[in-house]
C-alpha cells in the first residue's frame, strides 16, 4: 500500500520509526516531513499529507503530532480526507469499517511505539464496511446529500 505519514516537531522520532516499521511491512512510504526538530507548524505537515491522500499519489495517511489533536484538525479541513485520532487499535478500526477514514492520527507524546504499531495494523487491515455507513461517509464530504 501507497501510504504518506507526516508530523510536527514533536513527532519526528515516532514518525522515523513508523516509517521504517511501515517500509519493513512491505509498504511503498513517503515521509512529508519534517527532518529534524527545528520547530515548525503542524498545520504544513497536516495540509500536505491531506493533498497527497487526495490527490491520489498516497492511498492512506499517518499524521503525528504531540497530541495528535492539532494535525488531525489540519488533515481535516481537506474534504476528500477523513482523519481519525485514535489511541487504541479497536478506534482504529472503528475508523475504517465504519468511516472509511483514509488517514490515522496519533499523539507521539501520548501513544508509545507499540501501541501506535498496533494501531496501524488495525488501521491497514479493516476494511470498509459500506452498506448503511456509506451514505453517512458521503455526507462528510457533501453535506447536501
Amino acid at each position: 500500500m501507497k501510504i504518506a505519514i507526516a508530523s510536527d516537531h514533536a513527532a519526528t522520532g515516532l514518525k522515523a520509526e513508523l516509517r521504517d516499521w511501515l517500509t519493513e511491512q512491505g509498504h511503498e512510504v513517503t515521509d512529508l516531513g519534517p527532518d529534524n526538530n527545528d520547530s515548525v507548524d503542524y498545520p504544513d505537515f497536516g495540509y500536505k499529507l491531506a493533498s497527497a491522500v487526495a490527490d491520489g499519489s498516497a492511498e492512506r495517511g499517518v499524521a503525528l503530532c504531540g497530541s495528535g489533536i492539532g494535525i488531525s484538525m489540519s488533515v481535516n479541513r481537506n474534504p476528500a480526507v477523513r482523519c481519525a485520532l485514535v489511541g487504541e487499535p479497536l478506534s482504529a478500526a472503528l475508523a475504517r469499517e465504519h468511516n472509511d477514514a483514509n488517514c490515522i492520527a496519533m499523539g507521539a507524546r501520548l501513544t508509545g511505539s507499540d501501541m501506535a504499531k498496533a494501531c496501524l495494523t488495525a488501521f491497514l487491515n479493516t476494511d470498509f464496511a459500506g452498506g448503511r455507513h456509506q451514505r453517512r461517509v458521503d455526507k462528510l464530504s457533501n453535506p447536501s446529500c
